[in-house]
């Protein structure tokens, strides 16, 4: 099966960048859409970005107003999510995501394969 591995999550302060990563392999990776996810303690997991692997997004979602940013390399099979002017509302545990899908999907409920998450912490 397709397996994903986030990373780069950490500490950072209100203001600050952070770039995400998710290492994608198994049969068939480049027909999934690949989307970046977070949960908050409490809340319902969010949708905040997606992209295929020939380069289409989605548009981001609501909650991060252009502050976000998906891209993806197909020769290190890694999708990225670049986040800039962090707030403390921000933390949480970021997920990459994968759907079998002919649009992109921009609910939890429709990818098929996530990985285990990488915590993000903004402090004020």
């Amino acid at each position: 099966q397709v397996q994903l591995v986030e990373s780069g999550g950490g500490l950072v302060q209100a203001g600050d960048s952070l770039r995400l990563s998710c290492a994608a392999s198994g049969p068939s990776l480049k027909s999934y859409i690949m989307g970046w996810f977070r949960q908050a303690p409490g809340k319902e997991r969010e949708f905040m970005a997606a992209i295929t692997w020939g380069g289409i997004r989605s548009p981001l979602g609501t909650s991060v107003s252009g502050r976000f940013t998906i891209f993806r390399d197909n020769a290190q099979n890694t999708v990225y999510l670049q986040m800039n002017s962090l707030k403390p509302e921000d933390t949480a545990i970021y997920y990459c995501a994968a759907a079998l899908d002919s649009v992109i999907p921009v609910t939890a409920r429709a990818y098929s394969r996530w990985g285990q998450g990488t915590q993000v912490t903004v402090s004020s």
